[in-house]
């Protein structure tokens, strides 16, 4: 019996040591996103891509990481991370004042850029013009706040994704819709039919991060060493290329 449970013993130790233990394996993140918003976050052939979600496999690619992503609200999206649904929140997130109150952020790879989106023949040329006009927003997002904050007058229409946001505009229930300049700019592309414009972009101080739970120290080290690590090695810039490539190159990031 005391020969049978040594052999036991040293059966498990090895299976240890040769990294057979379940505490061996890297657990795999969730990482909430949206399905709809290209060319940031999108869903294509059943994978989730986009210049944010292409730059973090990257980044999960130098640090070891396993990621699992999934489609939700974008307004829903933070809470989710806050709550532990998700472990990683990427979806072009706007890092304000407010949203840092519900998660952490990893440093900046990339600033927001907005755009005034409207069909054509639009008597709307500035932001002056969306005063009484119906705008389409996506929920708290830095458009939203844009929108009440710089243009008070106007009425914001809020969507919870760009798809119905989009498809509002496109039918004439909102005069004009406030989003960043990638995705308006692929609107007009792949909806010709639609005659859509934009009408004017302006870029912002505002930076995008990926959003983690509060206090998760450790994942957040990760990500931003693996930001580190593909801003060096030119990925950042062959994603941004590739992706976003009338969008600004801010400085720090040329590799």
């Amino acid at each position: 019996m005391k020969k049978l449970i040594v052999t036991v013993l040293a059966a498990a130790l090895t299976l240890t040591a040769c990294g057979g233990g379940s505490e061996s394996a890297s657990p795999t993140l969730r990482v909430g996103t949206l399905s709809d918003a290209p060319p940031n976050i999108y869903l294509k052939d059943g994978n989730y891509t986009g210049f944010d979600n292409e730059l973090l496999k990257a980044i999960a690619a130098k640090q070891n990481l396993k990621l699992e992503f999934a489609a939700t609200d974008f307004s829903a999206l933070l809470g989710q991370v806050a709550s532990g649904r998700f472990d990683i929140a990427s979806s072009a997130i706007a890092q304000t004042d407010e949203r840092k109150k519900t998660v952490d952020f990893s440093a900046a790879y990339d600033f927001e850029t907005m755009s005034i989106q409207a069909k054509q023949g639009t008597p709307v040329t500035d932001e002056k013009g969306l005063a009484g006009k119906r705008v389409a927003v996506i929920q708290a997002t830095v458009g939203d706040h844009w929108l009440t904050s710089t243009v008070p007058a106007a009425q914001a229409v809020r969507f919870p994704d760009y798809a119905a946001a989009l498809t509002a505009l496109k039918t004439g229930s909102v005069d004009a819709y406030i989003l960043d300049q990638s995705i308006a700019e692929k609107n007009v592309t792949d909806n010709p039919d639609a005659k859509l414009v934009v009408v004017k972009s302006f870029v912002t101080d505002v930076p995008h991060g990926f959003a983690v739970k509060k206090g998760n120290a450790d994942l957040l080290k990760k990500v931003d060493d693996g930001l580190k690590q593909v801003i060096s090695d030119g990925t950042w810039l062959k994603l941004h290329q590739q992706f976003l490539p009338t969008a600004p190159v801010p400085a720090g990031f040329q590799g």
